[in-house]
């Protein structure tokens, strides 16, 4: 199965493709220059893996939460990829992926991904959950201290959450920089919900931003 994901959601950007049992990834540090950089970047790894598009069973996405204007940008990319070649996009939920892409077998996971300035999304999940790839989709949003209180424990992976760490530290949760976390991560999820994709439903796929944005702010949120 041939299949190529893409992962801009939040402080990185990387596509994959996946050859068989081959993956190849790149990478690039210019995550909030998506809109120049993505499609150059499924360019050179579509090169580097030696596959023709053609030969793609899908298009895997990251589907959020997540900056708005970046899943915006990847949505776009992935849709018109998958468009032009007929074939399924399926969007990946990225809170369970990224906990998936840390779980070691026993204990809770918590994802976090910064929403607004003092906000976040977080999720906790069963490794028992995420060992079997059908996850819940609850999502909640809260402030520092709510992030904490609902840690309790877990393991913690998010980006750059570094006014978080104290907080986690006292309730006696670990935290672990998700650069782990990349178009690779979307694989296991994409292989599973690939059964049950629909090449005509590509325009019910869509980000999941979880909030509005609002152009007066200035900046994404």
């Amino acid at each position: 199965m041939n299949i190529l994901s893409i992962e801009c959601t939040h402080a990185a950007l990387s596509a994959a493709v996946k050859k068989g049992q081959v993956i190849i990834e790149q990478q690039s540090a210019d995550w909030r220059k998506a809109a120049e950089a993505l499609v150059p970047l499924v360019e050179e790894v579509m090169a580097k893996s030696g596959l023709e598009k053609r030969e793609l069973d899908c298009i895997a996405i990251s589907s959020g939460p997540g900056s708005f204007t970046s899943l915006r940008i990847g949505m776009s990319v992935a849709k018109g990829i998958a468009y032009g070649l007929g074939i399924p996009l399926i969007a990946v939920p990225t809170m369970p992926a990224m906990a998936a892409s840390f779980q070691t077998g026993k204990g809770n996971v918590m994802a976090v991904i910064q929403a607004r300035k003092g906000e976040y999304y977080f999720a906790v999940y069963r490794s028992e959950e995420l060992s079997s790839g059908v996850w819940h989709d609850e999502v909640l949003r809260g402030s520092a201290s709510d992030v904490a209180a609902s840690a309790q424990g877990s393991a913690v992976v998010g980006r750059q959450l570094d006014e978080l760490r104290p907080l986690l530290a006292a309730s006696g949760s670990a935290y672990a920089e998700a650069d782990f976390f990349s178009a690779r991560s979307l694989f296991p999820a994409a292989a599973r919900l690939f059964k049950a994709a629909d090449a005509a439903g590509l325009n019910n796929v869509v980000p999941d931003y979880r909030q509005m944005f609002i152009p007066k702010v200035g900046k994404e949120q």
